[in-house]
């Protein structure tokens, strides 16, 4: 069993199918689409449906293969706590709409759990997710306050 190639892929959480976008990166690979997908669903069940994951394959040259998951990209999640379509036009001098402490640090957290930032301090990962934000046209209010009252807090 010897590699073959890597493929990053894109794929919606618990609802890959066969289909053109899968066949396209595994077809010349001779891996089976079923397979894959069946492992991958199997894999990502317990995350929400359709969300788009980052997957790593490795393919073997006996037509067997591996994966690795990322976390869906920190402008997603972003999008998804903002409940924007998408980020402003002109950031910086528009808001598209906004986004709260809290929803930050958790994103942060999460980001925080992958490999290659694993190593890097939670406050760091805080200050790229900030940024993102920011660059999106994404207002970030502080919302800490409410937290207090509710008996939360960062």
């Amino acid at each position: 069993m010897s590699f073959v190639r890597t493929v990053r892929m894109r794929v919606p959480a618990g609802t890959a199918k066969p289909g053109p976008a899968i066949g396209q990166a595994l077809g010349p690979l001779g891996i089976n689409m079923m397979e894959f997908c069946k492992k991958f669903n199997e894999e990502t069940k317990h995350i929400v449906q359709n969300t788009p994951m980052p997957c790593e394959l490795t393919a073997y040259t006996d037509r067997s293969f591996t994966f690795k998951l990322s976390t869906p990209q920190t402008t997603w999640m972003l999008k998804r706590c903002a409940g924007v379509e998408k980020g402003g036009s002109r950031a910086g001098h528009e808001y598209c709409g906004k986004v709260g402490l809290k929803a930050l640090y958790e994103i942060a957290k999460v980001k925080n759990a992958e490999d290659h930032s694993v190593l890097l301090p939670l406050e760091s990962v805080c200050k790229s997710v900030r940024a993102t934000a920011l660059s999106m046209g994404l207002e970030i209010v502080d919302d800490r306050e409410s937290l207090k009252q509710k008996g939360g807090g960062l």
